[in-house]
């Protein structure tokens, strides 16, 4: 028998980017794609029947920030943290890489150095997956059109802080980290070539001028060396808030000036600003939309600077999971201290708040993870455990994603449809997903059910990611991910994967 739908998923509420109600339907599924909703479809037209239960239906999450591959090697970073995608509501993955130390720890041009990736992707991802890559020396500057043309990778990284500064804290071995010819430097000149780079990417694909951007992880590496020798020396701080300290929220505002003027100067107008932690990065990022208000500005934040604070806490967990914390052994907090640490930092409660203020009020643009799997025995030192300053840098997130902003979010008046925009819809066409984000006609039936009275309390090994700890453990969440479809097919279900990895390299504009 011939089928019109190859699924039909029965009795949920459906949510949409840029809609005001949440409506009950049923959804139809053919060929990897939305085909049908509305109430009572004929289950006799469908190959498969599944019961959605009244919960509601996300579309799949595109998380747009994503480090698979930094601390482990790719080819097991990518079965095990796009699982944990999955179990997020993740269905489409972004992930950034570069040449140098860390990930394939190796220097060479793009038009080598990508298609290793992307043999070394295919065939172990569960979500689909893309990449953003870092120019890191002019070689790649040049490769820029191509990479957009051909490898469908129009979006770029700029690292501000690591000219002079290390991935995870003071560095005297920048070349040998970063791996460029000994006549270069990476540097503030070295940012504006990127972006004239990008502007010529433009010019030359004008088909590809929407989706053609660079992104900026926004510090300033002189005052984070001032400010980090200044913590040291006075010996007061320690753990999450020395750390904040070292790294203060005034060198992301100087560094988002930097950026935006850059662009006003080499006439490139999509800019994202990734991962603002602060009042002073929100405000800083403000005011240039102000001045410059011809750049297409973004802004991003992440889950962990929205749930976390220096004291690693959440206000709103239960009062058993208070006592949980407290009961830890001193050396076990100050490990789990350490475990939270990112770049930039986690910030005190006050700045959690106001990114929470402007997420409300739309002044930022989508929340992602800065999912960097660092399992424990790597993440802090043997010689130096209780030093946050030789630490490495990042952690995962990206199961907690969708959990996360309904649970808080919603606490503070954020609508559903909103978080659809900010989770799936903004970053989809950001960067050329334009099959992705909504769960419109046509569009990739990457469906995620969604239990909203379901409360649950964060615990590591209930994650499918490999590294074993979280920061957020302990919290109590509200909202959990029941199922996970990819383009129709059941990739997550109850807490577990469901079948073999059936991700594909979105290769962008995915339209």
């Amino acid at each position: 028998m011939a089928y019109l739908y190859d699924l039909i998923i029965r009795n949920v509420r459906l949510v949409r980017p840029h809609h005001t109600r949440v409506e009950t339907v049923d959804i139809a599924v053919k060929d990897g794609k939305i085909a049908a909703y509305g109430l009572h479809l004929d289950s006799e037209q469908a190959h498969e029947l599944y019961d959605g239960k009244n919960m509601l239906a996300f579309p799949g999450l595109v998380d747009a920030h994503m480090h698979t591959g930094i601390y482990s090697p790719l080819a097991e970073d990518a079965m095990t943290e796009s699982q944990a995608a999955a179990m997020g509501g993740v269905t489409s993955s972004l992930n950034y890489i570069r040449t140098g130390r860390y990930y394939l720890n190796k220097s060479a041009p793009y038009r080598e150095f990508f298609p290793e990736v992307l043999a070394i992707s295919q065939g172990r991802f569960y979500v689909d997956y893309g990449y953003h890559l870092a120019p890191m020396m002019r070689q790649h500057i040049d490769e820029m059109p191509m990479l957009a043309r051909d490898m469908g990778v129009p979006s770029f990284k700029i690292f501000m802080f690591y000219g002079s500064y290390g991935l995870h804290g003071r560095s005297t071995s920048q070349r040998e980290f970063l791996m460029i010819p000994d006549d270069e430097t990476y540097d503030i000149a070295h940012f504006e070539f990127v972006m004239r780079g990008a502007k010529k990417a433009m010019n030359d694909n004008p088909s590809l001028r929407d989706v053609i951007s660079v992104s900026l992880h926004c510090e300033t590496a002189e005052i984070m060396n001032a400010y980090t020798k200044l913590v040291e020396s006075e010996g007061k701080l320690s753990g999450l808030p020395a750390y904040s300290a070292s790294r203060p929220p005034h060198s992301e505002g100087l560094a988002i000036f930097i950026a935006s003027y850059l662009a006003h100067e080499t006439e490139l107008p999509n800019i994202n600003l990734l991962h603002l932690t602060s009042r002073k990065a929100v405000d800083a990022a403000m005011m240039m939309q102000a001045v410059f208000p011809h750049i297409n500005f973004r802004r991003e934040v992440t889950i962990g600077h929205l749930l976390l604070d220096t004291d690693l806490q959440c206000p709103h967990l239960h009062d058993h999971d208070h006592a949980y914390l407290q009961s830890k052994a001193k050396r076990e907090l100050e490990w789990t201290q350490l475990f939270a640490k990112v770049n930039p930092p986690i910030r005190p409660r006050e700045d959690v708040e106001y990114l929470w203020q402007a997420v409300l009020d739309g002044r930022i643009d989508w929340i992602c993870s800065d999912h960097a799997c660092c399992s424990a025995e790597f993440k802090t030192s043997a010689e130096d455990p209780k030093n946050v300053f030789v630490a490495k840098s990042g952690f995962g997130g990206t199961e907690y994603l969708l959990s996360g902003v309904f649970s808080e979010g919603t606490r503070r008046g954020l609508a559903l449809n909103r978080i659809a925009e900010l989770c799936s819809w903004n970053p989809a066409q950001r960067y050329g997903l334009f099959r992705k984000g909504d769960l419109g006609i046509g569009y990739d039936a990457d469906i995620v059910l969604f239990d909203p009275t379901e409360t649950f309390t964060v615990r590591a090994r209930e994650s499918l990611s490999a590294q074993g700890y979280t920061p957020f453990e302990g919290m109590t969440l509200k909202g959990r991910v029941k199922t996970t479809f990819l383009r129709g097919k059941k990739v997550f279900e109850n807490g577990a994967i469901v079948g073999t990895p059936q991700g594909q390299y979105l290769h962008r504009p995915y339209q």
